[in-house]
């Protein structure tokens, strides 16, 4: 990729002289009927001016800040190119301009009737400091030396702004899989206590419990790695994880969730609606063993509506652990879903209700 956009560069800058040259040489034969000899000398020595400002002076001494070696190298290749300009001849050398004029009339004003010769030559060339040979070589190099400065100027900054990218990507990446790793671990104590509540009131059920966890975790350590996963996967293990949590909730008629909507080809980024539900099992129930939480996904396209409603029966359990599951979603709804997703999280009528919005891949 690097090097097909290297030489895709070398093209355009082909391309670019080729143009400048042709306009140039047109330009001169169409005002002279012909090209000058010094013309293409000059042009060759302007392409190499820009080159060596455009390698060399620019990211060797302008981009580390050495301004007075830079400007003095710039005006040393001025002062190249007006030599150049002064040496090098216009076109062939003209042959000596001398026209004699003779005069005769029959009528004879001068003495003795001799033809008058009139030497008439070019008058002599200025030479002040401001004349031509200076003036010309200092505009038509000047503007692609700026021309070269801003480009290597520009794609040092491009370059810049994609290392800054790289490095946020990376720490993006990094925070992603911490976040996931802590967000794993906390899942399967949950689990285990799930079961361990089964097992101690020696349920019929705690073997089916065992099996379902088994196909949740292997879905966490196989298919959870992707960025990606299927929004139909995802809710099958949600699905799973509710019929774990039915096993071991005695009082569980009011666990209910319902999914509207056509389940297609639309991706998720894995584990990021299970926090919510984790968090309404963990204080959905309250003194009396009453569990109550609601859960309701529409999705509408690449929209996806989801919406968890629990009773706040218990504030005080496992409180220093409680707020993991939530901060760290929330963590990646900013990093995955940046400007694609709006969070409600509030209290009311002692219930606790996550609403969320989100528009999927």
């Amino acid at each position: 990729m690097a090097e097909q956009k290297t030489n895709n560069r070398i093209l355009i800058h082909i391309l670019v002289w080729i143009a400048i040259t042709g306009v140039l040489f047109l330009q001169s034969y169409l005002d002279r009927g012909e090209i000058p000899l010094r013309l293409p000398v000059l042009h060759a020595l302007t392409i190499c001016i820009f080159y060596v400002n455009f390698s060399f002076l620019v990211p060797y001494f302008l981009l580390k800040k050495k301004v007075l070696i830079y400007i003095s190298s710039v005006i040393i290749l001025l002062s190249i190119a007006v030599t150049a300009n002064k040496l090098i001849p216009f076109n062939k050398p003209p042959e000596p301009f001398e026209e004699n004029i003779d005069i005769k009339n029959e009528i004879s004003l001068f003495k003795n009737d001799k033809p008058i010769a009139f030497d008439i030559k070019k008058p002599p060339r200025k030479n002040g400091f401001f004349n031509f040979d200076l003036i010309f070589p200092l505009f038509f190099n000047l503007p692609f030396i700026v021309i070269g400065t801003t480009m290597k100027m520009y794609d040092e900054w491009n370059k810049n702004e994609r290392k800054k990218q790289e490095i946020e990507t990376k720490n993006k990446t990094t925070e992603l899989h911490y976040l996931k790793h802590q967000l794993n671990p906390h899942f399967l104590f949950n689990s285990l206590n799930s079961i361990y509540s089964l097992t101690s009131k020696k349920s019929s059920d705690a073997p089916e419990a065992v099996i379902m966890l088994s196909e949740l975790m292997r879905y966490m350590l196989y298919k959870t790695d992707n960025d990606f996963v299927m929004l139909k996967d995802e809710l099958d293990y949600i699905q799973n994880y509710l019929k774990l949590q039915r096993l071991r909730i005695a009082k569980n008629e009011n666990i209910t969730i319902n999914i509207h909507g056509s389940v297609a080809r639309q991706k998720i980024r894995p584990l990021l609606l299970i926090s919510f539900i984790e968090n309404a099992f963990k204080h959905g129930t309250n003194f009396m063993g009453d569990t109550e939480v609601k859960i309701l996904i529409t999705i509408d396209g690449n929209n996806l509506h989801f919406q968890c409603i629990n009773l706040i029966g218990n504030k005080k359990k496992d409180k220093e652990n409680s707020g993991i599951g939530l901060a760290n979603t929330k963590e990646r709804l900013e990093l995955l879903y940046p400007n694609k997703h709006n969070l409600i999280v509030k209290e009311e009528n002692n219930k606790f209700m996550v609403e969320l919005n989100l528009i999927l891949a």
